[in-house]
């Protein structure tokens, strides 16, 4: 059997209102060891990551150098990676959960790969919500897969790619080979309470200078290819999801603009052929 690490990172994830407890559950029966890179935090996040209990979790305190901005995430994802002791690893981000199904069928998918050189990471799908609980978001610009087991191996160098959304491979960044796996990843960093999402706005003021201040905007703006959602959360995010249902920020009213005819066509084209046109891809498929 193939020993699995998982692996994450967390700062202020309590100010944040991250569902940071369920996503290392999520992944944590079917990981041999998790490890944690806690960032120096103004909150208790280092104290919910103890509280898990488990001899499993591994915490790696760091200080984090907010002045990287987006590649800051990127290094401190890289720290936990090289901490992890075993040769595969499963990654979640502190807003991500990954569904009871979706671990089991992640880790059978590792076994199934390990002895094939060809395959240097796994995808899983994703489900972004977006205003709410019952509010997907699903155009082209939310990515429908990504990468969340990877190869250890140090010899294979691969690594987090930019802001750590997937990986690549080298100093060249080339795309990382995966395989297509049925797990599903619930990401609820736009579902989060109204405070999370304006203290949000703030650290992306100095993350992501180069974005419009957009003080104006609504928290959560329309947007187009919004669905509702009707099946069930994963096990481990029930109770966060149950302690903020109606505390999150609104949809924003809708607006046209001319950039949203793009995501109107390429959706349409997906509906008829299930190609999605333009997509964005750190991977390539095996």
């Amino acid at each position: 059997m193939v020993r699995i690490s998982g692996f994450t990172i967390a700062r202020n994830a309590v100010k944040l209102c991250f569902p940071l407890e369920a996503s290392i559950r999520s992944i944590l029966d079917v990981c041999d060891e998790v490890v944690v890179n806690v960032g120096q935090s103004e909150d208790e996040t280092l104290e919910v990551v103890r509280g898990i209990g488990s001899p499993k979790v591994r915490i790696v305190e760091s200080t984090w150098d907010l002045a990287k901005r987006n590649y800051m995430l990127g290094e401190e994802t890289l720290k936990a990676m090289r901490a992890c002791r075993h040769p595969w690893g499963i990654y979640i981000q502190a807003d991500e959960v990954l569904h009871e199904d979706g671990a089991r069928a992640l880790a059978a998918a590792i076994g199934a790969a390990d002895d094939d050189p060809r395959v240097e990471g796994l995808l899983v799908h994703y489900r972004h919500f977006y205003g709410d609980f019952d509010t997907l978001a699903t155009h082209r610009r939310w990515y429908r897969r990504e990468v969340r087991a990877v190869r250890l191996d140090p010899a294979l160098d691969i690594r987090p790619f930019q802001g750590a959304q997937g990986f690549r491979v080298g100093p060249e960044h080339r795309k990382i080979r995966a395989r297509l796996t049925d797990a599903e990843m619930f990401h609820y960093g736009w579902s989060r309470p109204r405070i999370a999402l304006e203290r949000k706005r703030e650290v992306g003021k100095s993350m992501y200078p180069w974005r419009p201040a957009g003080e104006e905007r609504p928290l959560v703006p329309w947007i187009p290819g919004l669905r509702r959602f009707t099946g069930t959360h994963p096990a481990a995010a029930r109770e966060y999801v149950d302690r903020w249902r109606g505390q999150t920020a609104p949809v924003g009213p809708r607006r046209f603009k001319p950039a949203f005819l793009r995501f109107w066509a390429s959706g349409a084209i997906e509906r008829l052929t299930g190609v999605r046109v333009f997509e964005f891809r750190n991977y390539e498929v095996v």
